[in-house]
């Protein structure tokens, strides 16, 4: 198991580099300026010269990305050319509320999306294994905004059961995090219906069905841990899409998460933020996909670390 862990640490640090580097490339290329953002239009050609060259911005890219390489490893991601602060502080600012957000509407995501994806396996090409899969459809396809939009018109506007936005009380993370899980819960229910189906062929189904185990508990006990090591692999890529930030969600509800952040900073062309957020996003994904693939064994024993 060491093993394993320590191989898949290093193939994560190349991700991380491969991902560092080809992010530095892009925005190297932009372009947009971001010493022209910093000095304002009316500046002049001089002052945006002397911008650059104070932020570095002046030197090649391999110079820059070196630089900015070598102060990440001491754990300086660097200061936002525009708020004047520490990048890892705004981000460490913007972590509780994302943290929180995901962890809520990962719930729901699995609540509904396993739930529906049960009751359709068991209702194979029946009416109600129909509707639930459009409904999943539906889900997968809407977009964020209208969704987000039409959830906070209806219970925040119409009826008043929820603040409009805002961060802090518990009341806050029900829209936002009813809408994330709504939008996911379309994936689960289709994999889960895809992979219960797929268990529910086994020979030890058959042969618990015959014995004359109750439908409901040959569900329960045998195809229920088998047909959930998929959404084991989702949930860890689920927690680096919510870490990367739900950009349009957060800016609906106005939610202080790192998407929100992220948002900011690409319109500015703030790049130490977008830099760190963008690790912030892949280091997540990578823990995320580790975690499962570490539970993946202790759900089926016939896994076995590599």
């Amino acid at each position: 198991m060491l093993r394993y862990i320590s191989t898949r640490i290093t193939q994560a640090l190349l991700i991380l580099l491969g991902v560092s580097f080809i992010t530095f490339l892009l925005l190297y290329i932009l372009p947009a300026d971001p010493a022209v953002q910093i000095a304002g239009r009316s500046a002049t050609s001089e002052t945006v010269a002397s911008i650059r060259a104070q932020l570095g911005l002046d030197q090649p890219l391999f110079v820059q990305y070196f630089n900015y390489m070598t102060n990440l490893l001491q754990g300086d991601f660097g200061r936002s050319y525009l708020q004047k602060s520490e990048v890892a502080t705004l981000i460490w600012s913007r972590l509780g509320p994302s943290l929180s957000l995901m962890f809520f509407a990962i719930a729901i995501e699995l609540l509904i999306g396993l739930m529906a994806g049960i009751i359709a396996a068991m209702n194979r090409g029946k009416a109600l294994d129909k509707t639930l899969m459009v409904l999943s459809f539906v889900a997968v396809s809407a977009p964020q905004f209208i969704v987000s939009i039409l959830i906070l018109y209806i219970f925040a506007v119409k009826l008043g059961w929820f603040p409009i936005g805002g961060y802090g009380d518990p009341i806050h993370y029900v829209l936002p995090a009813l809408t994330l899980g709504l939008l996911g819960s379309g994936w689960y229910s289709r994999v889960m219906r895809s992979s219960m189906l797929d268990v529910l062929r086994q020979d030890y189904i058959r042969t618990a069905r015959a014995k004359g185990a109750p439908l409901t508990r040959i569900i329960r006990v045998h195809a229920f841990k088998n047909a959930i090591l998929p959404i084991i692999a989702m949930i860890g890529l689920d927690i680096g899409i919510f870490m990367g930030g739900i950009v349009v969600v957060e800016s609906v509800f106005g939610w202080p998460g790192i998407g929100q952040l992220a948002w900011q900073a690409i319109q500015r062309v703030d790049i130490p933020i977008i830099m760190g957020v963008t690790l912030v996003s892949a280091i997540a994904i990578v823990l995320g996909n580790l975690i499962a693939d570490l539970i993946a064994p202790f759900v089926d024993p016939r896994i076995k670390f590599r």
